[in-house]
């Protein structure tokens, strides 16, 4: 059955990322704990298709990871006509999203482009670097080095950024043949980067009790107590320590 083919295609998947990433894994929960440790704050932006939502406001994470995402409203309404004799390009546009929200220098930003080349999200990375932002990157190594740049610094994501935790995502993202169909089956990269950011959660939990800073989970807000434990102890403690 394809339902046999794909789990022990995602055991294979997971295998991968715990041998080829511990070391990532572990530098990057101990920058995150140093960084927490002096006063900085940790921004989680769009990683495969919104992944980093399954970290965020959750029943058993901390409440030291934020969002950080931005939508640009334009307000233009009249009759479509042909733009293609413009220059239409975005890039640039990170230095104001940047500006215009509450980052500082020192404070960690992750990001996520699975091909390491997305213009958008390279265009953030690279801005924050300039600002002094220290940018954690998910990322296919597979992927990147199989595909060129398109941002105008002519580098991808791994080439610049502080760390890049590799999801092991195959190049083009799908990871199982499937007879008779002529497309691969099943992405790889949302279910790895769940999987190493909750185990780079861990070790930033090891690191931060190891420095008498042990941070308070949250609890499901659906449990009888956790909207009032969140509410009353949690947040309020976040907000007042960072952790």
């Amino acid at each position: 059955m394809i339902l046999d083919d794909y789990q022990k295609r995602v055991d294979q998947l997971f295998e991968q990322v715990k041998t080829t990433q511990r070391e990532n894994i572990i530098t990057a929960g101990k920058m995150i704990a140093d960084t927490i440790e002096a006063g900085g704050n940790i921004y989680l932006g769009g990683i495969c298709h919104s992944i980093e939502m399954d970290l965020f406001n959750r029943g058993g994470g901390p409440a030291f990871y934020r969002t950080f995402h931005w939508n640009l409203d334009v307000k233009s309404d009249a009759r479509q006509r042909d733009r293609s004799d413009m220059d239409l390009d975005m890039e640039g546009l990170g230095a104001y999203v940047l500006k215009a929200s509450t980052i500082r220098p020192g404070d960690i930003l992750f990001v996520g482009s699975v091909s390491g080349r997305t213009k958008s999200v390279v265009d953030l990375a690279w801005e924050a670097k300039k600002m002094g932002i220290k940018v954690i990157a998910m990322s296919s190594m597979s992927y990147a080095q199989s595909v060129g740049p398109v941002h105008s610094s002519g580098k991808k994501l791994y080439e610049f950024v502080d760390l890049t935790l590799d999801n092991c995502a195959p190049a083009a993202e799908a990871m199982l043949d499937v007879e008779g169909v002529e497309a691969k089956f099943a992405a790889a990269s949302g279910l790895a980067s769940s999987y190493i950011l909750w185990s780079v959660t861990a070790v930033v939990l090891d690191e931060l009790k190891s420095r008498g800073k042990t941070p308070l989970l949250l609890k499901s807000a659906n449990y009888p107590g956790g909207p009032e434990y969140n509410k009353n102890e949690v947040y309020p403690h976040y907000e007042e320590f960072g952790w």
